[in-house]
């Protein structure tokens, strides 16, 4: 006999009193927490719980009784459903206010830190159509639920994951995250597909042609487009990229990739250009990057400028010190410090990045920028600070796991003057601020929102050895 499921818990009437992290929001009740994902500070509504702990509980709105004064109408149609932009229904001050007090609890509560000087964060002139980047997923079975269950498995996708569910995707109308362009090329190739009978991909079965399409472009618009297949059918790629050229004189980059693996990643693969020259070219200041295929570049450009400006102005050069950059990608943070310094070295863990920094090093005419690809508590290691001297100055830009204590130690030992911490999740740098608490003060931070309509933000911070 089968158990009966439990009664749904609503609480009716609950208000929303604040923001918490994930993009969620928070209420109170009976003394406990709840996190709501879509709520705005300042709504009542009726919350169903989905999920129940001892000190915190999860729900989901029922119904909106009185929506906040804080809340705007969200631009796109498929917001709530793919899971991206999960504040566009929050006026963009307000996400701003919630960004700068995320990054100041941090400090207060990890790191437990005074800050001298905290400048006000830094927003984003476009709220929408920044990104250069976007990476789309075929499926020949579209998330079902929305669309005709009746029908299921007859309407192709092309769109972005489902969050948690790998094999289902939403296919996508329009996506407020790249410029309006990005849309119609991702229309026009779907169009394609389906008219000359493609096979898209299925996710479980692993079976069909088109797998995944990506689209990048630079601030002159001119765009990049790779498309991903699971069967070796080149001459069904070149036909579809013939189709449509002359309807995209923006692309100037075509190119395809076979990938027969069990999943989606592909930067470790072959790129095969059929029309350009395999890269796009990017110009930040006077300096030229070569953007390629499976390079990493930030994906908001005019965001990164700043964010890279006020590294600079946190280093003040004065041309004569030894500079380490470390988690350096492709080097763009080293090559744009590189003429304000005597010396630059970078290191990375991807081996592919660090050809793009030796080759933009090249292409710029810096000799004086070394690059080393590696572990990087393994490569920052008495050999190469005896080759190159020891570091005057830091920069530290690493992924959302914050540095190894190894490479904090290494730090320490090195004992450069300042360091300049850039990082994509304030909570990792606040506990690595800590460690350096004892050797050095955090003298300036400053917050860039680099990703609208998310919980998503960067923070630079300067330390000054005590």
């Amino acid at each position: 006999m089968s158990r009966k499921k439990p009664e749904p818990v609503i609480i009716e009437g609950l208000q929303i009193i604040d923001a918490a992290s994930e993009g969620k929001a928070l209420a109170r009740h009976d003394g406990k927490v709840i996190f709501i994902p879509y709520g705005a500070p300042g709504d009542i509504a009726n919350v169903r719980i989905t999920k129940q702990k001892s000190s915190f509980a999860e729900g989901v709105i029922e119904q909106l009784i009185e929506p906040s004064k804080e809340r705007v109408k969200p631009a796109c149609k498929h917001f709530g459903q793919c899971g991206g932009c999960k504040w566009q229904h929050v006026n963009y001050p307000l996400q701003l206010s919630f960004k700068q007090r995320q990054v100041e609890e941090d400090l207060k509560r990890i790191a437990k830190v005074e800050v001298d000087t905290f400048y006000p964060i830094l927003g984003c002139d476009e709220q929408f159509h920044y990104r250069n980047k976007l990476e789309f997923t075929f499926s020949n079975k579209a998330w079902e639920e929305h669309f005709d269950k009746e029908n299921p498995g007859k309407i192709p996708a092309l769109g972005f994951h489902k969050p948690g569910m790998f094999d289902k995707i939403l296919d996508l109308d329009e996506c407020f995250l790249a410029p309006t362009i990005a849309n119609k090329i991702r229309v026009a190739v779907k169009e394609y597909a389906i008219e000359h009978e493609f096979t898209f991909f299925d996710l479980r079965r692993q079976l069909g042609f088109l797998r995944n399409l990506m689209l990048r472009c630079n601030s002159k618009n001119e765009w990049m487009l790779v498309l991903i297949v699971f069967e070796p059918e080149k001459a069904k790629v070149e036909a579809m990229f013939k189709s449509l050229q002359t309807q995209f004189p923006e692309i100037v980059e075509w190119c395809y990739v076979f990938n027969y693996k069990r999943n989606d990643s592909w930067s470790d693969l072959t790129v095969e250009t059929l029309i350009g020259k395999g890269y796009l070219e990017e110009t930040i200041e006077d300096l030229k990057f070569k953007i390629r295929p499976q390079s990493f570049f930030q994906t908001n450009t005019k965001q990164a400028l700043k964010l890279y400006q006020i590294a600079r102005e946190f280093a003040q050069l004065k041309g004569t010190e030894n500079v380490y950059d470390l988690y350096t990608g492709t080097g763009s943070i080293a090559l744009f410090l590189a003429k304000y310094c005597k010396q630059v070295v970078g290191i990375e863990y991807v081996e592919a990045a660090v050809i793009d920094a030796k080759e933009n090093a090249q292409i710029n005419n810096i000799h004086h920028a070394h690059f080393y690809a590696g572990d990087m508590k393994h490569i920052l290691n008495d050999e190469l600070i005896n080759t190159h001297g020891k570091a005057d100055v830091i920069i530290t830009d690493p992924p959302r796991d914050g540095m190894h204590p190894d490479v904090v130690n290494k730090i320490i030992e090195m004992s450069p003057e300042k360091i300049v911490y850039i990082s994509c999740n304030s909570a990792t740098q606040a506990r690595d601020l800590t460690l350096l608490s004892s050797h050095y003060i955090v003298s300036k931070m400053q917050a860039v929102d680099m990703f609208p309509n998310t919980h998503h933000v960067e923070t630079v911070a300067l330390l000054v050895k005590i």
